[in-house]
């Protein structure tokens, strides 16, 4: 989800911070609290070394907390614009540096609320889910919460597939506040219910309140959007939302990887490849290299397909294990960490997503049974999402439940675009197993590209 954007009501930052920053700028002695106190302060002040304007913000917010007798709000928004920098880049460095912000905010005052959500919503970035509800939980607890609090606690309870008890907390939060971020939420826990005419309302008119004052969560307002419409199979619709996001954030990364979703869903594949090489320049994670990788294989550029598989085998534990984990699967590659990998994160987040990760790299060992069980689960919410369809289908097939298999490929042939373009091709591969089903639906030309190079 976007970021909470707002300004602190409150923060008492240690007076024993401030001293600490100026005892080494003169070389005085420190006691052991103001060492502790003295690292937190010398690494939120680091200069920045980018040259972007969030670089800039973060510069001049670190200046003022030097320079400003009352520093006291100027530390959590540098803890803010840190979360900022780390959503745009995907670099979990500057999680971490908000984190010490809020440690620093923290230290002379415990539980303060302003320090607590902003920390617990790096929880949130770093997948400690449960960490997350428990401070929803306590600042929800407040004599008047405010709708930051019920956010907070409605995305943890999310991801963590306690969606029942989520709409209820975002319920609470758009009755406080209905803004953009509290219109996008709902409209994502729409999507996950199903609806998604709903979800697509929904965020239209949650774009409709963003600002240039905002950019990045308007940028993710905008390419959810995007998202939507291409699901709905409405492509002028999301070229124009991406455009939006793009006015927002230039290069956004998530912008840029729909974009060439919806450039490889018209078979221009090589028109891609420059546009998925710019958004994994800023946010290298498994999902924009597989797309890289996969368009590279319909475009004939086989040593940049290589290339790009290689770096997600080296770097793709340790930047997303959920979707490492699925390209594991899905390329038959060490699949006993596959399996491994998805299970670990089930212990942390419980929605369809990651119980779908568990049954299609359960499916990869030979265990159809477990495979099974977790892909229920993973449907159980009635969330439409192709890649669900496609890996139940495939599921069924392999319990030899035909009829099941061709209802499920059934869903997932009208959202096909959604699918990478490998995935694409195996769907078509397994419904030619399906006579009655296969005569119906006939394969695209990018599925023929791929059949006839033998991808998957």
């Amino acid at each position: 989800m976007p970021p909470i954007s707002f300004l602190p009501r409150r923060l008492f930052l240690s007076a024993a911070v401030l001293f600490a920053g100026l005892v080494i700028a003169n070389g005085a002695e420190l006691t052991k609290d103001q060492h502790v106190n003295a690292d937190l302060f010398s690494a939120i002040l680091a200069p920045a070394s980018g040259h972007t304007a969030l670089d800039d913000k973060i510069a001049k917010l670190q200046a003022k907390v030097k320079t400003t007798h009352k520093a006291e709000p100027i530390i959590v928004q540098l803890g803010w614009t840190f979360v900022a920098k780390a959503r745009v880049t995907s670099d979990p460095g500057f999680y971490k540096l908000a984190e010490l912000c809020a440690q620093a905010a923290e230290s002379d005052v415990a539980d303060d609320s302003d320090a607590m959500l902003l920390r617990g919503h790096i929880a949130h970035a770093l997948h400690r889910f449960s960490e997350v509800e428990a401070i929803g939980r306590k600042l929800t607890s407040e004599t008047r919460p405010g709708w930051e609090s019920f956010a907070l606690l409605g995305d943890g309870l999310m991801e963590q597939g306690k969606l029942v008890e989520a709409i209820e907390a975002y319920q609470r939060m758009v009755d406080i506040r209905p803004c953009m971020q509290t219109y996008a939420r709902v409209a994502h826990i729409r999507w996950l219910k199903g609806d998604l005419e709903g979800a697509t309302n929904l965020m239209t008119t949650a774009v409709e309140e963003s600002s240039e004052r905002d950019p990045e969560p308007a940028a993710w307002a905008y390419t959810r959007l995007a998202t939507y419409q291409l699901q709905a199979g409405n492509m002028s619709g999301a070229a124009r939302s991406l455009d939006r996001a793009t006015d927002f954030l230039p290069d956004y990364p998530a912008a840029l990887l729909v974009r060439a979703k919806l450039l490889v869903s018209h078979n221009k594949s090589a028109e891609a490849l420059p546009i998925l090489e710019r958004a994994i320049q800023q946010s290298p994670l498994p999902e924009y290299q597989w797309m890289l990788a996969d368009a590279a294989h319909v475009a004939g550029k086989k040593e940049l397909e290589t290339k790009t598989e290689d770096t997600i085998r080296l770097r793709g534990k340790s930047e997303d294990a959920r979707s490492f984990s699925l390209f594991l699967a899905s390329r038959h590659e060490n699949t006993k960490l596959a399996l491994a990998l998805a299970q670990e994160e089930l212990n942390k987040r419980r929605d369809a997503f990651t119980y779908d990760a568990v049954a299609w790299a359960a499916l990869a060992n030979g265990d159809a049974a477990q495979a099974q069980v977790n892909i229920e689960q993973a449907l159980s919410e009635g969330t439409v999402d192709v890649r669900l369809f496609y890996h139940a289908g495939r599921i069924a097939l392999a319990n030899g439940e035909k009829k099941v298999a061709a209802e499920r490929f059934a869903r997932a042939l009208p959202i096909k675009q959604m699918l990478l373009p490998s995935e694409q091709a195996d769907l078509h591969e397994q419904l030619g197993r399906l006579p009655q089903s296969a005569a119906t639906f006939p394969a695209s030309t990018t599925d023929k590209q791929l059949a006839a190079t033998g991808r998957n």
